[in-house]
């Protein structure tokens, strides 16, 4: 079935190579100006806008609504090369990847309609989905209040939220929430600059600088009930909207990892000097600093493999998706995240041990490979994703079902 959408469509709709030579495009023109970005902190404003107009945040919405649908798999390499230009620009639009599958969880076909029809002319959707001050990170205080006496709306929505990557720059902003006090968890859109809604670029983490991963505050904001999705029912049965999540963020780290190790063989290529033992002209000929990029080369190169494999076997459960399924993909999802985890802060922080003193200087910023890797993979504890490797491999314990697996 194929359902009406709106005409104003102005994104391109990409196929696969399409989105994969676009992406290739943008990232080397990212990677010319990202140590700049980070240096003075300048938001990617025209990045993102450029990243918009070449249609690649279009290419998840279904093909009954005029989108390309394109896999998974093509998704997360999309996002690994945009990572390796900027893993800051790459991270801006997570989110809004993970609500437009949001969408397809749980939206009704009159929704989907509209919000898809949003993306294909261009519009971005934010987040605002963790809680500040709260002791547990599925902890959410926000609250989506219906008027008993007016039940057709608006609802109001109070609240305050941190870590809301792409809402600054967002026409949309996602605001998961509880009916009620106590009541299930449903996601609220509404509209950026909204009454009510402030976002405060107060983003102060030594990495990933460039994201403006403020926070939101919410108050009082009108919500027309037309604009709210359920979010609990997505885990009440199988599902990869974790999977899918999760294995973007692999993606990000692992385009940090293979470009903080392009960075460190072009600085010992071009700048290094050898080490006086090693009785050789290039830095490029001492046999350690060789076998060191050796090694890293294996270590990304494992990481990137384990990426593909992870984005496979999210499309093979989306395909067929049952208990087993959906377990085999967070499974090869968790096993892609401790791999590009370790990948990206080795990679980043062997970059010098290659390199040497030079490559500390603050004027060639390398360090925003190691700080943007660090920062970037306390997404969720690695740890916990070898665990639950560990408990399958002991017992064939599955995964928990929740949208971090």
């Amino acid at each position: 079935m194929t359902v009406a959408v709106p005409s104003q469509t102005r994104v391109p709709v990409l196929t696969a190579e399409e989105a994969v030579c676009t992406a290739t495009q943008l990232a080397r023109e990212l990677a010319a100006s990202s140590a700049r970005r980070d240096r003075d902190r300048v938001t990617a404003h025209a990045e993102i806008d450029a990243v918009t107009a070449s249609g690649l945040l279009a290419i998840t919405v279904p093909a009954a609504f005029g989108g390309s649908d394109l896999p998974v798999a093509v998704v997360a390499e999309v996002f690994r090369l945009l990572a390796a230009g900027d893993p800051n620009v790459a991270q801006i639009p997570h989110s809004h990847f993970v609500y437009v599958n949001a969408l397809r969880e749980q939206a009704t076909e009159e929704q989907q309609r509209f919000f898809f029809g949003e993306v294909l002319a261009g519009k971005r959707f934010g987040n605002a989905q963790s809680e500040i001050g709260t002791k547990h990170v599925r902890d959410i205080r926000t609250t989506l209040t219906p008027d008993p006496a007016a039940p057709e709306g608006p609802w109001r929505l109070n609240g305050l939220k941190g870590y809301a990557t792409g809402a600054l720059l967002a026409d949309w902003i996602p605001v998961l929430t509880h009916r009620y006090v106590d009541g299930p968890l449903h996601v609220a859109w509404v509209e950026r600059h909204a009454p009510g809604v402030t976002v405060v670029d107060d983003w102060d983490g030594m990495g990933q600088r460039t994201t403006a991963s403020g926070s939101v505050r919410l108050e009082d904001v009108a919500v027309d009930p037309d604009r709210v999705t359920p979010y609990h029912l997505t885990f009440e049965r199988p599902q990869t909207y974790g999977a899918f999540a999760q294995v973007l963020h692999a993606a990000i780290d692992a385009g940090i990892a293979r470009e903080a190790l392009t960075e460190a063989a072009t600085f010992v290529r071009t700048k290094a000097r050898p080490y006086p033992d090693a009785a050789v002209e290039r830095a490029a000929d001492d046999p350690l600093v060789v076998h060191a990029l050796g090694q890293l080369e294996v270590q990304v190169r494992a990481a990137e493999a384990l990426l593909r494999e992870a984005a496979a076997a999210v499309d093979a459960a989306n395909t067929d998706l049952d208990v087993d399924s959906a377990a085999v993909a967070s499974l090869a999802v968790a096993a892609a995240r401790s791999a590009t985890t370790d990948a990206a802060l080795a990679a980043s922080t062997r970059l010098f041990e290659v390199s040497g003193t030079r490559s500390a200087l603050r004027a060639l910023n390398l360090d925003r490979h190691w700080r943007n890797a660090r920062t970037h993979t306390l997404h969720d504890p690695a740890g916990w994703k070898v665990q639950h490797l560990g408990r399958w491999v002991v017992d064939g314990t599955f995964p928990p079902n929740h949208g971090q697996l």
